[in-house]
């Protein structure tokens, strides 16, 4: 069965999330940490083929009022580079206030500012992945 990813990529840690096997629900997540783009991109190809991933969703940060800025382009070229590599398709994925409502999650369940920095990154790629796998039930 297709196993969709989800990542929210930043300059330090990327999150990523994996769909169970139904791709129906957001299953394992966790945080890398590169600050290299180019090993980034090699480090997510290797996941990519390893976990068996059939499709992408990627986090297109935009500006709230939806301009694409720096972020934005690098994310596009991360797409480019993805798919060129590996051959999956990826989903730009408005990842709009993720970060926001994933401080908020972890707020909630408890855990101490401090703590945030090393999940945030998973819990948005969980939204992203989430908000994508309803996007496909949907349609």
């Amino acid at each position: 069965m297709p196993r969709i990813m989800g990542i929210d990529f930043g300059d330090v840690r990327i999150g990523i999330a994996i769909s169970d096997e139904q791709a129906f629900l957001a299953g394992e997540a966790f945080t890398v940490r590169e600050t290299n783009f180019e090993k980034a991109v090699t480090l997510l190809c290797d996941l990519i083929d390893q976990r068996e991933i059939k499709e992408i969703a990627l986090g297109f940060p935009k500006n709230m009022d939806g301009t694409v800025g720096e972020r934005g382009e690098k994310s596009k070229l991360l797409a480019s580079l993805l798919t060129e590599r590996t051959g999956v398709p990826v989903q730009l994925w408005d990842e709009r206030r993720t970060s926001v409502d994933a401080h908020r999650i972890l707020r909630e369940s408890g855990k101490r500012t401090k703590q945030h920095k090393n999940k945030v990154d998973a819990v948005a790629a969980t939204l992203i992945l989430e908000g994508y796998l309803d996007f496909r039930r949907m349609r």
